[in-house]
C-alpha cells in the first residue's frame, strides 16, 4: 500500500500535514510513504529529514496522485486535481462536504473514496484522529495571543509605584474546544475572564479553568450527540445578545468561537454592540471562515470601527503556529492510518460499519453515501 502525503499549494498555508515522526511511525508498520517534495519547507523541514524517516520523496505531483492507494493531505483538492487520483484511491483530508458539493460529486464519479477529517465522530475510540479538535485547541490560543499582541493595555494586573494597573478583562462567546483554551491561554496571561455558552453543562469546565460563567436565559439549548451545540432560534439569539450586550460594553477583549457544524455561523455579536465597547478594545472572530459571529468582521482582515474597536478576522488561527498545528494533525492522520491498516494484507481496510468510517466517509464506490452529507444535499437516503 502506497501512501501519499501532498505537499500544500493552497495561498498562505504553513502547515504540514505529514511530518517525519509520523512517517517513521507509518514505515515501522510496514507502509510505503512517498511525500511532495518540498513537503515541509514551510518548517524549515528538508526532504532529507524525510528520506532518513523512510519516505521516498516525489517531485512530481502527478505521478504521486497516480501511484498512491491512500493520500493524506491538510487542504482540499480542487476540481481541477480530481481527474488527477486513481479510481479506487482513499482520500483523508478536510473536504468541507457541506460547502463543497460540486467536488463532492466529483470525487464520487471518480470513484475516490473520500474521507471528511472534520467529519471524523467525537468518541473515545476516534479522539486521537480527532483534526477538529486538535486545531481548534491551538486556533484558541493564536487568537488569545493576536489579541494581546494588538491591545492597548496589558492582560495582567500590576502593582508599581506609580499606582495599580487593573487587569484587561476578556469575554469568550462559546465553550467549546477553542473557547476552553481561549480562557485557559487569557487566565495565563492574568486577564479578567468571563464565558458564555449556550449549553450549561459547560458551566464547570469554565470555571475549572479561573473564568466566569456568565448566564443568560435563552430558554431550552443543549448539545447534539457529538457535543456540538444546538443552533438557536432567532428569538432566542436575540435574548443572547440583549443579554451579553452589557458584558461586551465592559470587556477590552472579545473572542467568538461559536459555530454550528455545517451550517453558517451565527451572528452573535452586532455593529451596535461593538460601537458599545470602548476606543482600543478587540473583537477576535474566530468563525470569519464559516460566514462570522461578528457583524463587520471580514476574512483575513482587521477593520477599525469609527468608535476605535479592532475586528480581527483572521482565517486559519492554527497556522500562525504551524509546528505545533502541524505536528497534532500529522498525529491525527497516522493514528487514523494505522487503526484502519491491515499489515498482513497491506491495505486500509474499509469497513464501512465501523462507527468511526460511517461518520466520516463521503464518498465510496462512486456514490455519495454519508447520510449527513445527503440530507444536506437533499439526496433520497439509500435503503
Amino acid at each position: 500500500m502506497i501512501t501519499a502525503a501532498l505537499t500544500e499549494n493552497h495561498p498562505g498555508e504553513t502547515r504540514v500535514p505529514l511530518l517525519p515522526p509520523s512517517v517513521e511511525k507509518l514505515a515501522a508498520a510496514g507502509i510505503t510513504v512517498h511525500v511532495g517534495s518540498g513537503i515541509g519547507d514551510t518548517l524549515g523541514i528538508g526532504d532529507t529529514a524525510y528520506e532518513k524517516a523512510g519516505a521516498t520523496v516525489v517531485s512530481d505531483r502527478t505521478r504521486l496522485l497516480a501511484d498512491a492507494d491512500l493520500v493524506l493531505r491538510l487542504r482540499k483538492p480542487s476540481l481541477e486535481e480530481v481527474p488527477l487520483f486513481r479510481a479506487g484511491s482513499v482520500h483523508a483530508g478536510y473536504l468541507d462536504p457541506f460547502n463543497e458539493r460540486a467536488l463532492v460529486e466529483a470525487l464520487a464519479e471518480k470513484g475516490v473514496t473520500a474521507v471528511s477529517m472534520e467529519m471524523m465522530p467525537r468518541t473515545t475510540l476516534a479522539q486521537k484522529m480527532d483534526v477538529l479538535s486538535s486545531q481548534a485547541n491551538l486556533g484558541g490560543y493564536a487568537a488569545v495571543v493576536l489579541a494581546a499582541a494588538r491591545l492597548d493595555k496589558i492582560f495582567p494586573m500590576l502593582t508599581t509605584a506609580a499606582g495599580t494597573i487593573q487587569p484587561a478583562r476578556v469575554f469568550v462567546i462559546g465553550a467549546g474546544v477553542a473557547g476552553l483554551q481561549a480562557i485557559a491561554t487569557a487566565h495565563r496571561l492574568g486577564a479578567r475572564v468571563e464565558a458564555f455558552d449556550t449549553r450549561p453543562v459547560v458551566e464547570e469546565q469554565v470555571k475549572s479553568l479561573g473564568a466566569r460563567f456568565v448566564k443568560i436565559d435563552i430558554g431550552e439549548t443543549g448539545q447534539t450527540k457529538d457535543g456540538y451545540a444546538k443552533a438557536l432560534t432567532e428569538e432566542q439569539l436575540e435574548k443572547q445578545r440583549r443579554g451579553m450586550a452589557k458584558v461586551i460594553a465592559a470587556s477590552d477583549v472579545v473572542i467568538t468561537t461559536a459555530q454550528i457544524f455545517g451550517k453558517k455561523a451565527p451572528r452573535i455579536v452586532t455593529a451596535d454592540m461593538v460601537a458599545g465597547m470602548r476606543p482600543g478594545s478587540v473583537v477576535v472572530d474566530m468563525a470569519v471562515e464559516s460566514g462570522g459571529n461578528v457583524e463587520g468582521s471580514r476574512l483575513d482582515e482587521e477593520v477599525r470601527t469609527e468608535n476605535g474597536v479592532l475586528i480581527m478576522g483572521h482565517g486559519n488561527l492554527p497556522g500562525k503556529v504551524p509546528v505545533h498545528a502541524g505536528q497534532v494533525y500529522s498525529a491525527n492522520l497516522a493514528n487514523f492510518v494505522l487503526h484502519f491498516y491491515d499489515r498482513e494484507a497491506d491495505l486500509f481496510r474499509l469497513d464501512l460499519s465501523d462507527e468511526i468510517l460511517k461518520g466520516c466517509v463521503v464518498t465510496h464506490g462512486g456514490q455519495i453515501i454519508n447520510p449527513l452529507v445527503r440530507q444536506v444535499y437533499g439526496l433520497e437516503e439509500k435503503p
